[in-house]
C-alpha cells in the first residue's frame, strides 16, 4: 500500500469512528465495511504500526478531525512580573507536558494537571496546591481509536508546546507504554510480577536521578532508561532525541516518564473513562496523590539547584 493509500485508509477509519460516535452505530461493523480490500493481509502476517501523522500541523489540517470533538489542546501559562529595578523575582522554571493525553495514553492528562498543581476533576478551577507549573496537553477525544491521533514526540511542532518547552529550564513530559514493550530483564521484572513500572528518560541526568529516587521512595517501581542494566532494550523509551520537546528547554535537556498501563490504571479508583478518572483520582488511599507528589518533590529538588541569576 502506498503512503497515499495508507493516509486515505486512516482518514476512512477516522471518518467511520466519527460517524459511529454521531449516530450510535456499531463501530466495528462500520470499520469493517470501510476498510479497503487492499489492506487485507494473510493471517500469519505481522501488520506494521498504523501510519502516524508526520506532525501536529498535519493532524490539525485533517478536515476529518474537529478540534473539541476529535481532539483538544489545553495549556496554562502563569503570568509573572518583575517591576522593581532593584529586586529579583522568581520565574516559572518547570513545565509539564502531556503530548498524548486523553484517550491516547490514558492517565497522562490527569497526571499533567495534578503535577502542575491543579485538580484533574476541575482543571479550570483554582490551584489545589501552593506551587503551580505551566503545562500543555494534547488530548484524544474519540470514543475509540485514539491511537490514530498519536504524533511521535520528536515530530511535535505545536507552537504552544514548543514555546512552553523553550521558555523553561525544565520539562517533565508524561507518556504511556505497555510493559511488554520494555523488554526489562525477567530476573528483576518477571512477566508474572508487578508490571506497574515508570521508565525515567530525558537528557537531564540530575532530573532523572531525582525522579527515580522519589518515585521509588513513594513505593513505585522506577528505572533510569540510561542505566546499563536496562538501557539495551529501552532505546525507544529513553527520551534521548534532541527534538523531543522534553529536551527543547533553555538547557537543551529535560525529563520524560514512560508509564506502563498497569501503573497508570493503578492511580485511579476507576480508570475506564475520562469521567471515571476525574471522579476517582482522589479516592481514599489514592495512589494518584502519592505518584503526583513524588514527581513534584523531584521537580523541587532540581529547581533548588537552579538559583535565580
Amino acid at each position: 500500500m502506498t503512503s497515499s493509500e495508507r493516509a486515505t485508509s486512516r482518514r476512512t477509519v477516522l471518518t467511520a469512528l466519527a460517524a459511529a460516535a454521531t449516530v450510535g452505530g456499531p463501530v466495528l461493523s462500520q470499520l469493517a465495511a470501510a476498510a479497503p480490500a487492499a489492506a487485507a493481509a494473510p493471517a500469519a502476517a505481522t501488520l506494521p504500526d498504523p501510519l502516524e501523522y508526520p506532525s501536529n500541523t498535519a493532524l490539525y489540517q485533517d478536515t476529518n478531525l474537529v478540534e473539541g470533538t476529535s481532539y483538544s489542546r489545553r495549556y496554562r501559562r502563569h503570568q509573572q512580573f518583575d517591576l522593581k529595578m532593584a529586586e529579583k523575582y522568581d520565574f516559572p522554571r518547570t513545565a509539564i507536558l502531556a503530548l498524548h493525553g486523553g484517550g491516547i495514553e490514558i492517565g497522562t492528562t490527569e497526571l499533567c494537571l495534578g503535577i502542575a498543581g491543579y485538580s484533574p476533576s476541575d482543571s479550570a478551577g483554582a490551584p489545589i496546591l501552593p506551587t503551580v507549573h505551566d503545562y500543555f496537553m494534547f488530548e484524544g477525544l474519540l470514543s475509540t481509536g485514539n491511537r490514530a491521533l498519536h504524533v511521535t514526540s520528536k515530530n511535535c511542532d505545536d507552537h504552544v508546546a514548543l514555546s512552553t518547552a523553550a521558555s523553561h529550564l525544565n520539562v517533565l513530559s508524561l507518556h504511556g507504554c505497555q510493559f511488554s514493550q520494555l523488554g526489562l530483564p525477567t530476573s528483576t521484572f518477571p512477566s508474572t510480577g508487578n508490571r506497574a513500572v515508570a521508565v525515567v528518560g530525558g537528557l537531564n541526568a540530575a532530573f532523572r536521578t531525582a525522579l527515580v529516587t522519589e518515585i521509588k521512595a513513594a513505593g513505585f517501581q522506577a528505572v533510569d532508561a540510561f542505566d546499563s542494566r536496562y538501557s539495551a532494550t529501552l532505546g525507544e523509551f529513553n527520551g534521548s532525541h534532541v527534538d523531543n520537546p522534553c529536551n527543547l528547554t533553555m538547557l537543551r535537556k529535560g525529563a520524560q516518564l514512560e508509564l506502563t498501563t498497569e501503573l497508570r490504571e493503578s492511580l485511579f479508583g476507576d480508570s475506564s473513562s475520562r469521567g471515571a478518572r476525574a471522579d476517582t483520582w482522589d479516592d481514599e488511599g489514592s495512589l494518584f496523590t502519592s505518584f503526583r507528589d513524588a514527581c513534584r518533590r523531584a521537580i523541587a529538588t532540581v529547581e533548588a539547584g537552579q538559583p535565580i541569576l
